[in-house]
């Protein structure tokens, strides 16, 4: 197990160490962090000892080569990217090549994930949502302590509440609110007791749609939701939203509730000082080639469409690091 954590010190040697690599501002600061604006995630692959080695060595050369943000989820190919990107920082730290003080791992939970038989108890009558999604507390302490355990970490630096606005297909907002409530109260704990370092929502529809939809969720009600469980220390911190060339509402759609108007979800994240990191940066790979060529001239300089969906993303107001 590593034990330790992202720390201000290990994030930002992270940063000197390759200053004739990448620019300066390739480098954000939050929670006096250094933070990459481009990370790595492994939602996609298949479930097998091959694309287990290529996602370790994706993980190894992304983070050795700048980007010090890597986010995973428990129910990514069935618990094994989690335990790629764990062999990963491993092989990095004991190499020596970068520590794990140097990098901000993410993890989330609230899908069911598969391997072997579901323990017992976890789960009541009524917790389990469209037969796939959970995340009352009992159930989400199991999960945290599996992701731990399959990333060889003491601590995960972020985690999330995966998808929370899948409760929304079969119970009304101000139940799953309650339920949001019921998993801070259990998040705030594991903050105290040094499991994670703050925590937040990942999610896909829940900030993008206008109020009125079914899917929908207000960033300030949440937000609001900490703060009722842990004051104005709360630990929620980070949230999580697709954002690319072909997904533009999280900077374009006034969504969110704010007073008597509506403004974007990047502009009220700002405004609560809550991070953004973006899922879906180049969509899945549909953005990496192929684009329009008016695409290219509004960002010159850049040598392939991967760059250029991924410069759209990292140079938006807003935008903390793209995933």
């Amino acid at each position: 197990m590593l034990r330790g954590k992202a720390t201000a010190s290990g994030t930002k040697a992270y940063r000197a160490a390759l200053k004739s690599a990448v620019p300066a501002d390739h480098f954000r600061s939050w929670q006096g962090l250094a933070v990459s604006s481009i990370g790595l995630g492994t939602y996609l692959g298949a479930e097998d000892e091959v694309t287990d080695r290529a996602y370790q060595s994706a993980v190894e050369h992304a983070v050795a080569g700048g980007l010090n943000v890597v986010d995973s989820a428990i129910n990514y190919r069935r618990q094994r990217s989690e335990r790629a990107v764990g062999s990963a920082l491993a092989a990095l730290h004991e190499s020596g090549r970068v520590k794990r003080e140097g990098v901000v791992v993410a993890t989330k939970g609230g899908f069911l994930p598969f391997d072997g038989p579901a323990p017992k108890g976890l789960l009541g009558p009524g917790d389990l949502v469209a037969g796939t999604h959970c995340m009352s507390p009992h159930y989400l302490e199991d999960q945290l302590e599996r992701s731990l355990d399959n990333l060889g970490l003491e601590q995960v630096d972020i985690y999330y509440v995966h998808n929370p606005e899948t409760q929304l297909a079969e119970l009304p907002r101000a139940a799953v609110l309650d339920r949001l409530k019921a998993a801070f109260e259990f998040l705030e704990g594991a903050a105290r007791s040094g499991r994670i370092g703050v925590y937040g929502t990942a999610t896909w529809t829940a900030y993008r749609q206008p109020p009125e939809a079914q899917d929908a969720l207000s960033l300030a009600e949440v937000v609001g939701a900490a703060k009722a469980v842990a004051g104005a220390e709360h630990h929620f911190r980070v949230v999580q939203l697709p954002y690319n060339l072909a997904m533009t509402e999280a900077f374009t759609a006034p969504t969110q509730p704010r007073g008597r108007e509506r403004v974007t979800a990047l502009e009220l994240a700002r405004a609560l000082g809550v991070y953004v990191m973006t899922s879906a940066s180049i969509y899945q790979g549909q953005l990496a080639r192929n684009l329009p060529p008016v695409i290219g001239q509004f960002l010159p300089g850049l040598s392939t469409d991967a760059q250029r969906a991924l410069q759209f993303v990292r140079s938006t107001p807003g935008v903390g690091t793209a995933l």
